[in-house]
């Protein structure tokens, strides 16, 4: 009979181990997947900006011919953009776009027919609408990446995580330049 008992005692304490090894490794799944999602959502947005972007520029275009420099720089922005491939090369461009734009809105507020023309205040808009969807989803992909870079380097997600192969992920960082305030010089 001691022996029944120990041998149930046993197969649970297996079966207890084999769950909890089964929720560990979906919570690591769960966590890298989630971190995938909210790149993808971010590539998204990225992808919106880009195209009323495009939108703004083209609206722009004609009235600002002497503004060479901004257009350069809205156009170097696209363009690291549409060759960017790993997270890195993205955020790098997104921060490249971003100092662009805030160029672009400068000049925009500086030639009064653009100003009250009804194209360019709408896609402005939208573009800072976009911006604002963009910091939350980059907020928000942070927040996943510490918490799976923060879990797989704890015990016992440590072990799992080594035998999945999982390595820490990268945080979405703005560079030092996409930092600074835009000098517009007129």
């Amino acid at each position: 009979m001691l022996e029944i008992i120990i041998g149930i005692g046993l197969l649970l304490a297996v079966f207890i181990l084999i769950g909890y090894f089964f929720a560990i490794y979906n919570s690591l799944v769960r966590l890298k997947n989630q971190i995938e999602k909210a790149w993808s959502n971010i590539d998204t947005m990225l992808q919106q900006r880009h195209d009323e972007i495009i939108k703004l520029f083209e609206t722009v275009k004609g009235a600002m011919k002497h503004e060479r420099e901004t257009l350069t720089l809205v156009t170097q922005a696209r363009n690291a953009y549409a060759s960017a491939k790993t997270i890195g090369q993205k955020a790098k461009a997104d921060n490249m776009m971003e100092s662009a734009l805030k160029s672009l809105f400068a000049v925009v507020e500086s030639y009064p027919t653009l100003k009250a023309n009804e194209n360019t205040m709408q896609l402005q808009q939208r573009i800072s609408e976009i911006e604002n969807m963009l910091a939350d989803r980059r907020e928000f992909y942070n927040d996943s990446v510490y918490t799976f870079n923060t879990r797989i380097e704890q015990i016992p997600y440590v072990i799992i995580a080594n035998m999945m192969k999982y390595t820490k992920k990268e945080l979405f960082k703005a560079e030092e330049e996409a930092k600074k305030d835009v000098k517009i010089k007129f």
